[in-house]
């Protein structure tokens, strides 16, 4: 008995042109992301991850050590605010480290979502979250109602001198300012805003300002 004929299209039919031309769908990918961790405190070594977003720049490991090697690492009962939180790592260490209230600022609503799953898993009832203008949010708070504020604005955009009015008037004389900018601050620059610098270092193409309030 003669074999059934092959239905396989001959090689060069229309047939096989068409099946190869059939779009390959693949499953959606999230938007990329790395991990950092926090280095000190009670959520020592734990893992946040960081979403690959254009400008943001989570404070290195380096410099939040050194950072808070200058603060005594312990703030316990501080009150802090982290303007410009991105991915709000400084105000978690702050509040790894026994602070009393940290206040996470944050323009960007996919940052925003990402601050309060943080938030959430830590338990971290000490920390609230904002969406909003960073240095509007500074500009409402009272008068020397906080003890330290984190500075971390866009390099790229108009934010450094009135975030740092801003900040200066919301911390007492004797309060902290953390400022990361592009640029060292000059003495005179500073002294204008009523602040002075106490530390500085440079990582790469930042420069990292621990800023004291004097009048």
């Amino acid at each position: 008995m003669p074999s059934s004929p092959s239905r396989r299209a001959p090689s060069g039919s229309p047939a096989r042109h068409a099946a190869a031309k059939k779009p390959h769908h693949t499953a959606p990918q999230g938007q990329p992301s790395h991990e950092i961790r926090i280095i000190g405190g009670q959520w020592r070594r734990t893992r946040l991850k960081v979403l690959d977003k254009p400008g943001l720049r989570p404070t290195p490991d380096r410099v939040r050590e050194t950072l808070f090697n200058w603060l005594g690492q312990d703030l316990t009962a501080w009150r802090c605010v982290d303007a410009f939180a991105g991915t709000g790592v400084l105000g978690l260490e702050a509040a790894s480290r026994g602070a009393a209230h940290v206040l996470m600022v944050e323009q960007d609503a996919v940052l925003v979502r990402d601050l309060q799953n943080n938030v959430t898993r830590l338990k971290a009832q000490m920390v609230s979250v904002q969406r909003g203008d960073a240095v509007t949010a500074l500009a409402r708070l009272p008068a020397g109602s906080v003890d330290l504020v984190f500075l971390d604005p866009p390099f790229d955009g108009p934010w450094f001198e009135p975030a740092l009015k801003a900040a200066a008037r919301a911390v007492p004389v004797g309060g902290w300012v953390y400022l990361e900018a592009p640029v060292a601050w000059t003495a005179e620059a500073l002294a204008a805003l009523g602040l002075q610098c106490e530390r500085h270092l440079k990582a790469g193409a930042v420069h990292a300002h621990l800023l004291q309030r004097t009048a």
